[in-house]
């Protein structure tokens, strides 16, 4: 009787491992599209530095817009602190939208969407950008961002 309930434990402890295991993964998607909706958040409240969390910290980090390109989070920072934070300039309320979450592999991910402000004089610049996102012990990252705005 006792080899049998010793049997019976065993499997139910083994078959439960991967629902366990399956169940503290959390969704890729949804992770990277919390980071996004984070993102707009922190720059809805004029909070760069909030909204900067969302990239690698790192100077290997790529921004391209246009024909330019910055390389480093603090280069990344100080390119949206002169575009949208200094005098003269304003950050506006920013939307993403037609969010498309492609995941490479469990640490690696790409993503495209738009992008739009909303500007207190009315005007919408707006655009579209593709992303690259790694998976690190801080959570999903922008590793690459390569935003352009329509003409």
């Amino acid at each position: 009787m006792n080899t049998i309930f010793t049997l019976l434990a065993a499997v139910c402890f083994f078959v439960s491992i991967p629902a366990r295991a399956q169940a503290g993964n959390a969704d890729p998607k949804s992770d990277i599209e919390n980071v996004l909706l984070t993102q707009q958040d922190a720059w809805n409240h004029h909070d760069l530095d909030a909204f900067m969390t969302g990239y690698w910290k790192s100077p290997d980090l790529t921004f391209f817009s246009g024909a330019k390109e910055s390389k480093g989070w603090q280069a990344t920072l100080d390119r949206y602190r002169a575009t949208y934070a200094s005098p003269g300039h304003e950050m506006g309320k920013l939307d993403f939208s037609d969010l498309r979450v492609e995941v490479l592999g469990p640490d690696a991910a790409f993503v495209r969407g738009v992008w739009q402000l909303t500007m207190s004089d009315g005007k919408t610049p707006h655009g579209r950008f593709t992303l690259i996102f790694r998976k690190s012990p801080d959570g999903w990252k922008i590793i690459h961002d390569h935003t352009s705005a329509a003409d």
